[in-house]
């Protein structure tokens, strides 16, 4: 994996400077097939195809409000169509879902989907734009 590559898009996505689908496009450049960002440690782990070659970022966002108890899907929808559709900042938006209950999510570049998780379990699936219909066919 780039690790330079991987580590400046992670710094560029915090600053707010990249959109998710450039986010996307570098991390695959850079080998990634999956991230995981935790917000309870407060980082995202980034995977490598078939490897146990790993990068580790932090999120450190200042005062982020605590991961609610319970996960309210609407509001985690409403936080991504505003990133997709306003532009929304990767920080407004880590506010939001935590506020919504999202403890965490695993991005499938290849896969073409995002899954939120909950405290208790609870998933949203999203998939990236255009692909979910492509992804049946």
């Amino acid at each position: 994996m780039n690790i330079d590559l991987i580590q400046s898009t992670a710094a560029r996505v915090l600053a707010g400077a990249a959109s998710f689908p450039e986010v996307v496009h570098h991390l695959l450049a850079a080998g990634v097939e999956t991230y995981h960002v935790d917000y309870v440690a407060r980082r995202k782990t980034f995977y490598a195809g078939g490897s146990s070659e790993i990068v580790v970022t932090p999120i450190d966002f200042p005062e982020l409000p605590e991961i609610a108890p319970d996960f309210d899907k609407n509001a985690v929808k409403a936080a991504i169509v505003a990133s997709q559709r306003d532009g929304q900042s990767y920080h407004d938006f880590t506010r939001r879902v935590l506020v919504a209950g999202v403890q965490g999510y695993c991005a499938f570049l290849r896969g073409k989907r995002v899954i939120y998780f909950g405290r208790q379990g609870d998933l949203h699936t999203e998939w990236f734009p255009g692909a979910q219909a492509a992804s049946r066919l």
